[in-house]
C-alpha cells in the first residue's frame, strides 16, 4: 500500500466533503432564515456520520452550529 497514495485521496475526499458540506448548511440557514424558521441566534446541533461500509467503518460526530 502506498501511504502517500493513500494519505492524498483521503484528504480530496475530506476537502470534498468540507466544502460540499459548507455549501450545504449556509443554503439551509439562507433558506430557513428567509422563511421565518430561523429565528434568534440559537446553535444548531449538528451531526456528521462518515461511512465505509466495506471496512465496516462508522464514525460520528456531534457538534454545534452557532448563528449570529
Amino acid at each position: 500500500m502506498n501511504e502517500d497514495a493513500l494519505n492524498t485521496s483521503i484528504r480530496k475526499f475530506l476537502k470534498e466533503v468540507g466544502v460540499t458540506s459548507q455549501r450545504e448548511i449556509e443554503k439551509a440557514v439562507r433558506a430557513a432564515a428567509a422563511n421565518g424558521t430561523l429565528k434568534g441566534n440559537t446553535p444548531l446541533p449538528a451531526r456528521m456520520v462518515l461511512t465505509i461500509e466495506s471496512l465496516g467503518l462508522t464514525h460520528e460526530i456531534d457538534g454545534a452550529i452557532k448563528v449570529e
